[in-house]
């Protein structure tokens, strides 16, 4: 098991995106739903099911009973396709997505740990600055990037009542971001350019709290609402590297000395936002699940790198649904879980004063049911990036997700007559 955790926790650290919206703040922010959430488009605040692990509330923890032990893993492989108007290209990404456990410690009490993604960088962008008239004064400049932050949680949740939940995730956050520009002059051979880079370094905590309600009305409808909230905070340990490297005459007219710049540890200021989530969702006979979530997160208040300002605050709106036609029946069509859903998506990229960005998605998948109350987990999600500002780039993704759920009888004692 703690083998499985370090191939997981190496996975992460592969570049997982090529969307070039990721060289803003600490990147792409990852999903933070399993893969029957990200199935229903990402729904997860109200969703409380013992058969899967929903670490985007914690307070759900408490669904699982006394005799089932949980183990999730997760991944996705991605296709992604690039517009700016001009110019089309096209990436492809593979990632393992999550690794995750879930079992009983008490009577009231319901525990999970694993590890999953926080955001993800990974961009190879070129510009060319070409006047036709005079050649040699052309210039081109290259970005690069690559990196992400990572998080291991453990999380614990109390059932006050058989209605109500509390519970809580305490993460430890850490990652490398590398962000680097290259300016060179390849139609002139007197001229130098100039390379940068900037590496952060982050390692700390994250908190999230949860809650769910659970009522009953009448002998079959069932509906569950759900709240969690992540205080926003500056993180306490970044560490921050800047290197320059050239020959002036790149920057200043007639200065022909060299240049080395690397400064360390420079005193910066960095934070993640309050971030609040709430979500219901609505279960008829045990079959149908259908919900609604609604996140915010205050980036705007957030400094990046010692600088304000830097990005405004997201939201995403989500909506699924879950109908498996009959539980008990040996008919295997009838015990898959069919899943659908999308979601809407303002990022927290921020460019020339403005927002960057939107996105909205579709999705659908099934969940093939195997040894029992174990899943095999398949999805597919079609995601749309607008560019909001002139010559910006679109994006259009198609993410195949697979996860595998199992569920074990651990906690059984055998009786021996």
């Amino acid at each position: 098991m703690l083998m499985l955790f370090l191939v997981v926790g190496v996975c992460f650290a592969q570049n997982n995106t090529n969307s070039p919206y990721s060289r803003y703040g600490y990147g792409q922010m990852a999903d933070q739903g399993a893969s029957n959430s990200r199935a229903m488009g990402g729904i997860a605040y109200g969703l409380r099911d013992k058969t899967h692990t929903n670490f985007a509330n914690p307070a759900s923890y408490t669904a699982i009973d006394s005799l089932t032990f949980v183990f999730e893993a997760g991944m996705s492989l991605q296709n992604t396709n690039f517009d700016n108007g001009t110019n089309k290209t096209n990436a492809k990404n593979t990632s393992l997505d999550y690794l995750s456990m879930h079992f009983r410690v008490g009577r009231d009490f319901g525990m999970s740990l694993g590890l999953l993604p926080y955001s993800n960088v990974g961009y190879d962008m070129q510009n060319e600055s070409y006047n036709p008239l005079e050649k040699e004064k052309a210039y081109v400049t290259n970005y690069f990037g690559e990196g992400g932050l990572h998080q291991a949680y453990v999380g614990l949740a109390y059932k006050i009542t058989q209605k109500f939940s509390i519970g809580a995730n305490i993460s430890y956050l850490w990652g490398d971001i590398d962000h680097a520009m290259m300016l060179s002059f390849p139609y002139d051979t007197e001229a130098y350019g100039v390379s940068k880079r900037d590496h952060v370094g982050i390692n700390s905590v994250k908190f999230d709290i949860g809650a769910q309600y659970s009522y009953q009305f009448g002998k079959k409808h069932f509906a569950t609402f759900g709240a969690v909230f992540s205080p926003g905070y500056n993180l306490t340990n970044t560490t921050y590297t800047q290197e320059l490297v050239g020959l002036s005459t790149a920057i200043v007219t007639g200065n022909t000395s060299a240049l080395a710049i690397t400064e360390t540890d420079l005193d910066v200021k960095s934070g993640i936002p309050m971030s609040l989530g709430v979500g219901g969702a609505f279960i008829y006979d045990g079959r149908l699940t259908a919900g609604l979530d609604i996140t915010y997160q205050q980036w705007s208040k957030v400094s990046f790198m010692g600088n304000d300002n830097t990005f405004v605050d997201r939201f995403k709106v989500a909506a699924g649904a879950e109908y498996q036609p009959d539980p008990l029946s040996r008919n295997l069509l009838m015990r898959i879980k069919y899943r659908g859903g999308a979601y809407f998506n303002a990022p927290y990229y921020k460019l020339d004063g403005k927002r960057a960005s939107t996105e909205w998605g579709i999705s659908a998948g099934f969940s093939v049911p195997v040894r029992g109350r174990s899943y095999v987990n398949v999805s597919a999600q079609y995601a749309r990036v607008n560019g909001l500002t002139t010559n910006f780039v679109n994006e259009n993704q198609l993410r195949i997700n697979i996860g595998i759920t199992f569920n074990e009888r651990w906690f059984y004692k055998t009786r021996v007559n």
